[in-house]
């Protein structure tokens, strides 16, 4: 299955101005942007993928894709699939520097 995570984008910077840093329901990760489809700021919301910033989400899904997820993640069972993708997702990409899982 291919899923994608919605994170809101903290910072965009790296030598070449592709490294964005994430935030993911309290995690942070650096993704990549060089595969989204449209250009990304400080402020908007990306779907990431093993990484990669795949899509930038209109403003206008923004809280309802965010509400989808957070039930998923709040309401899953330990053994739900679907969470566990979930989680690996947000889990991809490096780490935000200054912390082994991300959080600062």
């Amino acid at each position: 299955m291919c899923l994608g995570v919605p994170g809101k984008v903290l910072s965009i910077g790296g030598a070449d101005g592709m490294d964005a840093t994430v935030d993911f329901f309290g995690v942070r990760k650096v993704l990549r942007l060089d595969i989204v489809d449209q250009p990304v700021s400080v402020g908007d919301y990306v779907l990431n993928h093993v990484g990669f910033a795949i899509r930038r989400i209109p403003p206008e899904e923004v809280q309802e894709t965010l509400a989808l997820f957070e039930t998923v993640l709040k309401e899953a069972g330990a053994g739900d699939l679907l969470a566990a993708d979930v989680r690996g997702e947000m889990a991809a990409g490096r780490a935000e520097p200054g912390g082994p899982d991300g959080r600062g």
